[in-house]
């Protein structure tokens, strides 16, 4: 073996050595997709994944929530138009359509240009990195945070205080955060923080720091939205609704209504969420050609 021959290998061998030790090259963004995720790899850059199967609710199955709808529908709407809108906190009860109103809101205006990315609470760090990715992309993003809640002290916190409202640098014009959350104001609250409340000289209560720096972050978004739990109509209409859609007949939805009613009891609630899954059994259950095909 030559001289060049040995230097060869032993190049070869030292470049499989290197690569072994080097990231891996990042995946390409498939920029046809209109939903994705943000994905964080152990000891590697995080990326963009598309979506393959993305949820097809649309905004008419989500019922009992008429003024909640118009609201974030109106703002999406202004938001793909490249108009002024708002960041939008959904809170309240659970199972009553948040997340669902955000994923119809993607599906309803996924045609004119809406992307939604779904950030996970651990990478909210890396908020700086998703908007610079897509700042300059011609389409309009909904960074979408399900199910948002904060305790003391995680470092999520600040940086979605700093990406709402904070930064030196502007938020990017076609960049949005819609979140969910059951708590108003995203952080626990205790009655200890009532000691922390201050009167002035004319009477009037007024929080003290430790109040004021739980309430900062959820008012950094401009429109609140807040649900409730459902009356017994509202959830036999949502149950309904679905049967419906599963295909069962008048007949049926009505002969169902007493099982609709012992599953919310057996659930102890009356959630759309709750009403869906009892549609789902419900239907299923169904002997073989009870169902239109």
């Amino acid at each position: 073996m030559t001289g060049l021959e040995q230097f060869l290998l032993r190049a070869e061998s030292l470049l499989a050595r290197v690569e072994a030790i080097l990231p891996a090259a990042l995946p390409a963004v498939d920029w046809r997709s209109f939903a994705f995720r943000w994905r964080r790899r152990q000891g590697a850059a995080s990326y963009l994944q598309a979506v393959a199967h993305v949820s097809n609710i649309a905004l008419d199955d989500l019922h009992n929530i008429g003024t909640q709808k118009a609201q974030i529908e109106q703002n999406t709407r202004q938001f793909v138009a490249g108009r002024p809108a708002n960041n939008v906190l959904l809170t309240g009860a659970r199972g009553t359509g948040k997340s669902s109103l955000i994923k119809a809101c993607l599906n309803q205006f996924s045609g004119q240009g809406l992307r939604l990315i779904e950030v996970d609470k651990a990478d909210l760090a890396e908020l700086p990195d998703i908007v610079d990715l897509v700042a300059a992309r011609p389409e309009r993003f909904i960074i979408f945070c399900d199910d948002l809640s904060f305790e003391e002290g995680e470092s999520g916190y600040k940086a979605l205080k700093v990406a709402l409202d904070g930064s030196i640098a502007a938020q990017s014009d076609n960049v949005l955060i819609y979140a969910t959350s059951n708590r108003r104001h995203l952080m626990p609250e205790r009655m200890s923080d009532n000691s922390s409340y201050k009167t002035d000289d004319d009477g009037d209560l007024h929080p003290g720091e430790t109040v004021e720096e739980k309430i900062s972050l959820s008012e950094r978004f401009g429109l609140w939205l807040s649900f409730y739990p459902f009356k017994q109509d509202d959830y036999l209409d949502i149950a309904a609704h679905w049967l419906a859609s599963f295909g069962c007949t008048p007949e049926q939805i009505a002969q169902a209504r007493g099982d609709a009613l012992r599953w919310a009891l057996q659930r102890g609630s009356r959630s759309g969420r709750v009403a869906w899954q009892f549609a789902r059994d419900y239907a299923g259950k169904l002997p073989a050609g009870k169902l239109p095909q």
